[in-house]
């Protein structure tokens, strides 16, 4: 579903920061739309907008940007949020997933009583980029019996083609360089 709201200005806002954090990255700074009321406001509008229609039950955030969208979208729905962490950094009994990174692996968290069977999710992230991280939120969400509507991202990084790694999860991307 195509957005009504113009998101130029969050294109604008976004700073491009050469060789961050490693000589070669383009990194996409998203601390202008943050810093700035009403461009965050606009974000949050065009995450709820896509989001609202689709009956979500729970908002699932990832560690740690997809938390500044993901609990202010889930505060405008009325829902409850529940954050996906880096291994050990939960402090209840927690069900993990493991991804792999370029060289080596890494494990995200979830409390094991965050979502019910059936629930219906949806998955925030500030950016998709190669999907290693959002497949294994997926594999969590997945764990605990839940479905995923739909997994939202204010930024896709198309050329590193993270949707290859998101089989059958209906992806929305705000803005996509």
């Amino acid at each position: 579903m195509p957005t009504t709201l113009d998101l130029a200005p969050l294109r604008a806002a976004i700073r491009d920061v050469p060789d961050f954090p490693k000589p070669g990255i383009l990194f996409k700074d998203i601390t202008p739309i943050l810093a700035d009321g009403a461009l965050f406001k606009l974000s949050i509008d065009a995450f709820v907008e896509s989001a609202r229609p689709l009956g979500i039950e729970k908002v699932v955030g990832i560690d740690a940007r997809g938390f500044l969208f993901g609990a202010a979208v889930a505060y405008e729905l009325g829902v409850g949020f529940v954050p996906v962490r880096k291994k050990g950094k939960l402090p209840f009994t927690c069900q993990s997933a493991a991804y792999t990174l370029e060289y080596g692996e890494a494990v995200v968290e979830m409390h094991i009583d965050a979502l019910r069977p059936g629930e219906r999710v949806v998955l925030i992230d500030d950016l998709l980029a190669t999907g290693g991280t959002a497949a294994a939120a997926v594999k969590l969400i997945g764990k605990m019996g839940a479905e995923l509507v739909l997994a939202q991202f204010l930024i896709e990084l198309e050329f590193l083609d993270g949707r290859k790694n998101l089989p059958g999860t209906a992806i929305k991307a705000f803005l996509t360089f």
